[in-house]
């Protein structure tokens, strides 16, 4: 077996959690159409190529004028349910025994879909792969940050009565003049209701470093999806570093918009014991699901299958796990590097 080999294999082996996976984000061009054709939708493209071919973006904004416009075919609670349950079948061939899975239901109540179709379906996928699969899955429901804050709040309320079906509340889509601080009422009632909270701030955005400052210091969450950035700011890290809080960190996405994948950063960041974790993002717009982002960061900064153990052990330790499963889970990671000859980390 060639090194490539090797690391590929030993990284798709490796039980991990992903814990940054926008479910929207896992429409593959096949799916697309099957669920265009069984809901009447006309699409522009014709084939999966020209799909693809439409997947050309270089920022954020640019990334979202695709990313929305596709989730159009999503109709039907069986249509939240299979694109759910696509994601959680190619996430256990990648080695993932946990996920905890964003989703934007305003961007689906917005155009008309009823809440409960969007809830109901990726709920129902939830469960079938625990049962099928032997996957642990959550749901992390996410408020889209360019829309209002009220907006934000109604959506919370609507959520309330599925309470038991959600582990927490996140923050996503365009950054850009909406900082965390424009949803810190939200975000408390939602912890006053019991939500565990994360927040994106995302890669190289304008003010990001007061973002990340702003989720620590005035929101208070319990995790930061990219916030790589961070480096910026040592204070901020040994604020981090602290409290034990993780970063969900995307190569090969930021790969999209930096040369470097942003390893400089999480690498530095996984050497001076900050939780930081590798997750996929938006795999089918970005073209790498879990394994293959540990593949490619591993490649890109030379990192040691002992450090690709410390990533997948971070990506328990950063989750939302009772500590019981949180260590049953961080004692498989370590009986299957033993088992292939890997040292542990110190």
């Amino acid at each position: 077996m060639t090194a490539p080999e090797a690391l590929t294999s030993f990284a798709y082996g490796l039980p991990k959690a992903e814990l940054h996976l926008h479910l929207e984000g896992t429409l593959e061009p096949e799916l697309k159409f099957a669920l265009a054709e069984r809901n009447g939708i006309p699409l522009a493209q014709k084939t999966v190529e020209e799909v693809k071919a439409s997947y050309d973006f270089t920022d954020l904004t640019s990334f979202l004028a695709v990313y929305y416009p596709a989730m159009e075919v999503l109709q039907t609670a069986d249509d939240f349910h299979d694109l759910a349950w696509a994601y959680l079948r190619k996430a256990a061939s990648q080695g993932v025994v946990h996920t905890e899975m964003f989703f934007d239901p305003q961007a689906h109540t917005g155009r008309g879909v009823p809440f409960e179709n969007v809830i109901g379906g990726y709920r129902r996928a939830a469960v079938r792969a625990e049962a099928e699969l032997g996957i642990s899955a959550e749901l992390i429901l996410c408020f889209l940050r360019d829309f209002t804050a009220e907006h934000a709040m109604s959506t919370l309320m609507e959520a309330l009565p599925y309470r038991q079906w959600l582990v927490g509340v996140g923050l996503d889509s365009d950054e850009r003049d909406n900082p965390p601080s424009k949803f810190a009422a939200v975000f408390a009632r939602a912890k006053a209701e019991g939500f565990l909270l994360t927040m994106h701030c995302d890669i190289d955005q304008p003010g990001s470093i007061g973002h990340i400052r702003q989720v620590l210091t005035e929101i208070g969450v319990d995790r930061i999806d990219h916030g790589t950035n961070i480096v910026e700011d040592p204070e901020l890290v040994a604020l981090v570093k602290e409290r034990g809080l993780g970063l969900t960190c995307c190569p090969v996405s930021n790969s999209f918009v930096t040369e470097q994948m942003k390893s400089d950063e999480i690498v530095g960041l996984l050497r001076e014991g900050i939780a930081v974790t590798v997750n996929s993002d938006d795999p089918a717009y970005f073209g790498g699901y879990v394994a293959d982002n540990y593949v490619a960061l591993a490649e890109h900064a030379g990192l040691t299958d002992t450090e690709l153990v410390q990533l997948a052990i971070n990506s328990f330790t950063a989750s939302w796990l009772t500590p019981a499963r949180r260590a049953a889970y961080i004692a498989q990671v370590e009986q299957y590097a033993l088992a292939q000859g890997v040292p542990l980390p110190v």
